[in-house]
C-alpha cells in the first residue's frame, strides 16, 4: 500500500461486522477511508485540553453596577417643641418589602440606612397621647440623605366621662361607710362625720341610721352594763333582785329608744335638720372646743345651713317626759323631767368633745366624704 493513495482492503463475504461500521453483505465490497481524516481526528484530540483551558481562563463581563443607596432622617416633636421619645415612625415604600419601622430616641431622633431610590416613599408617625402623622409622598436619588421636616404631633383629645349620681345614692353610700365606723374597732360610731362633703340624710336614711344604732349588740350590751350600774346604786327604785334589775334593763332600753328615734329620726325628718355630729378636726383648739360645745343647740339643716338644734333638744326632753310613765312614782315629775333632760344635754356636750379631739384617732374605717 503506496503513502498518499487509498488503501484498499478486500473482505470477502461473511456475517463479520467491517472496519466501516456495517455489516457486510455476501458480496465483496471496498471501504475506503481518507487519510487526511485520521489527521484531524488527532489534532483535536491533542489540543482539546489547551483550547478548554484557554476558555475557562477568559475575562468575564462586568456586572451591571448598583445604585448607591439612600438614608431617611428626621426628628419628631410635639406643638410645644418638645421632643416625643419612643414614637413608632413607619416607612413605607413602593413594595411590601420596603416597608420598616423605627422607635424615635431620647432626643426624638430617627433615621432609615439603606434605602432604596426610585419609587414613591411616606413616612407614618405614632405616638400614645397624640394623633397620627404622615408625610407627603417623596422621591430619593441615588446616595441621598434625606431629612423629614414638619413632624410636630398635635395632642390627642382626651374624653372623661363623669358619672353624676342622685344626692339620695350618695347619701346611701356615705351612710353604709359611717355605719362601719367603730372606737377601737368595737364601740359603734354611726352617729360621726369627719369629712367636710357628706349628703344630707333622707327620712329613710334618718330611720335607718336609728335602728342600727338601737340593735347593735354592743348598744344592747351597753343597756345591759348601765343597768347593772343602776342596780349597784339602787336607782331608780325598782328595788334588788332580777325582778328590779329587768325593770332596770327596760327603762334603759326605752331611754336610749325613745331619744334615738324622736331625737335621731322623727324630729330631723319633720325638721329637715341632720341628726349626726360634724367634726371640724382642724382649725384652733378653742374654735373646736366652742364647735363640739355647741352640738346639741347648733345643728346642720339638710339644706347646708346652721339651725337651732330643736330635733336634739326636743328628743332629750320628749324622751325624759316619756319616761314618767313607766319610771317608779319616786323618780317621776317635772323637776325630775328637766333634771334628766340637763344631764342629757350635758352628757351630749361631754360626747361632742371625746368626738372632736380623741374618737378619731382610735375610730377604725373612718368614711371617707371626700
Amino acid at each position: 500500500m503506496r503513502h498518499g493513495t487509498i488503501a484498499k482492503i478486500h473482505i470477502k463475504a461473511t456475517t463479520q461486522r467491517s472496519h466501516c461500521g456495517y455489516w457486510l453483505k455476501q458480496t465483496s465490497k471496498t471501504c475506503r477511508i481518507p487519510i487526511w481524516r485520521f489527521a484531524l481526528l488527532a489534532l483535536a484530540v491533542t489540543l482539546a485540553p489547551s483550547l478548554l483551558a484557554q476558555v475557562n481562563d477568559a475575562p468575564q463581563l462586568p456586572d451591571a453596577p448598583q445604585p448607591q443607596l439612600a438614608k431617611v432622617a428626621g426628628s419628631v416633636l410635639d406643638v410645644n417643641n418638645d421632643v416625643i421619645a419612643g414614637a413608632t415612625v413607619v416607612l413605607e415604600g413602593p413594595t411590601a418589602a420596603d416597608r420598616r419601622t423605627r422607635i424615635t430616641s431620647d432626643t426624638g431622633l430617627y433615621e432609615f440606612d439603606d434605602v432604596y431610590p426610585g419609587g414613591e416613599y411616606q413616612i407614618t408617625i405614632r405616638a400614645k397621647g397624640f394623633t397620627d402623622w404622615a408625610s407627603s409622598s417623596f422621591g430619593l436619588q441615588p446616595g441621598e440623605r434625606k431629612i423629614i421636616t414638619g413632624s410636630t404631633l398635635r395632642f390627642a383629645a382626651i374624653q372623661t366621662t363623669i358619672d353624676v349620681l342622685p344626692s339620695e345614692e350618695i347619701a346611701a353610700q356615705q351612710l353604709n361607710a359611717e355605719l362601719k365606723q367603730r372606737v377601737l374597732g368595737i364601740i359603734p360610731d354611726f352617729y360621726t362625720v369627719y369629712g367636710p362633703n357628706a349628703e344630707p340624710l333622707t327620712p329613710k336614711l334618718k330611720f335607718k341610721l336609728a335602728f342600727r344604732t338601737m340593735i347593735d349588740p354592743v348598744t344592747i350590751a351597753g343597756v345591759a352594763l348601765y343597768s347593772g350600774i343602776q342596780q349597784a346604786a339602787d336607782t331608780p327604785d325598782y328595788g334588788q333582785g332580777a325582778k328590779g334589775y329587768g325593770k332596770r334593763v327596760g327603762a334603759a332600753a326605752g331611754d336610749g329608744a325613745t331619744d334615738i328615734l324622736i331625737g335621731g329620726a322623727v324630729l330631723p325628718s319633720l325638721l329637715h335638720q341632720d341628726p349626726r355630729y360634724f367634726c371640724q378636726c382642724t382649725g384652733t383648739t378653742k374654735s373646736r372646743i366652742l364647735h363640739a360645745l355647741s352640738a346639741p343647740f347648733v345643728a346642720k339643716g339638710d339644706n347646708g345651713q346652721l339651725q337651732p338644734n330643736y330635733s336634739s333638744l326636743g328628743g332629750s326632753l320628749a324622751s325624759s317626759a316619756i319616761a314618767n310613765a313607766y319610771y317608779p312614782a319616786s323618780n317621776r315629775g317635772a323637776g325630775t323631767t328637766f333634771q334628766t333632760f340637763a344631764i342629757g344635754t350635758g352628757e351630749r356636750m361631754a360626747a361632742a368633745l371625746v368626738k372632736e379631739f380623741l374618737l378619731r384617732k382610735f375610730t377604725h374605717n373612718v368614711a371617707n366624704m371626700e
